[in-house]
């Protein structure tokens, strides 16, 4: 179902809000929220697994927690073989260093583990993965300044288009927000991937 259509519905019916079934689950929308929806060129299979690459400033943050939390979910719906998760940073600030420790922490006490190594990303990941998903808006135009003309745009999103509660839009730098603030990035992240990943669920045969 694309954003154009359950908004027509919604004008349709006179409604401040619909639920429909996307992938097995109920999806609640609203008419203030921003819901963006995926189309993929092929099936999802296990011959033609999902590429994703979380990216953040650092890759020592935000992007390694996605990546943790991604797979996370990936694996608790027994998903491994139709996805490859990865994260990286626009910058080589960090290269080699693993997740931040308050970022492992959080997602330890939440049951995750976060395996990354930072690294910088490159124009090649453009190629490779299906779906680069930055964490805001500086990020984001990091990485359009990789992208040519090659039509490698579409493959670029922000994460919060996937999260009911968008807000501003952007994944916080949590630093500034001392442990509360990897909290609730942890919480934006979770609830983000967790809706991210039931649509490209729909894309799997």
């Amino acid at each position: 179902m694309k954003l154009y259509l359950v908004n027509l519905l919604l004008r349709r019916f006179n409604k401040a809000s619909l639920s429909f079934i996307l992938g097995g689950r109920t999806i609640d929308v609203n008419s203030e929220q921003k819901i963006m929806f995926i189309t993929v060129d092929q099936p999802i299979t296990t011959e033609n697994h999902y590429k994703i690459c979380f990216v953040c400033l650092g890759n020592i943050c935000r992007s390694p927690t996605a990546e943790g939390v991604f797979q996370h979910l990936v694996n608790e719906r027994g998903l491994e073989a139709y996805f490859e998760v990865d994260s990286a940073g626009t910058s080589a600030y960090h290269s080699g260093q693993s997740a931040n420790r308050h970022s492992q922490s959080t997602a330890n006490r939440n049951g995750i583990t976060l395996h990354s190594k930072a690294r910088q990303l490159k124009t090649f990941d453009l190629d490779y993965f299906d779906m680069i998903v930055a964490m805001d808006n500086q990020n984001l135009a990091n990485i359009n300044q990789l992208v040519s003309g090659d039509g490698h745009g579409q493959k670029v999103r922000q994460l919060r288009e996937f999260d009911p509660e968008p807000e501003h839009g952007e994944v916080p730098d949590p630093y500034a927000g001392g442990q509360k603030g990897f909290e609730n990035v942890f919480r934006i992240v979770k609830r983000s991937c967790e809706h991210l990943l039931d649509e490209l669920e729909t894309h799997i045969k």
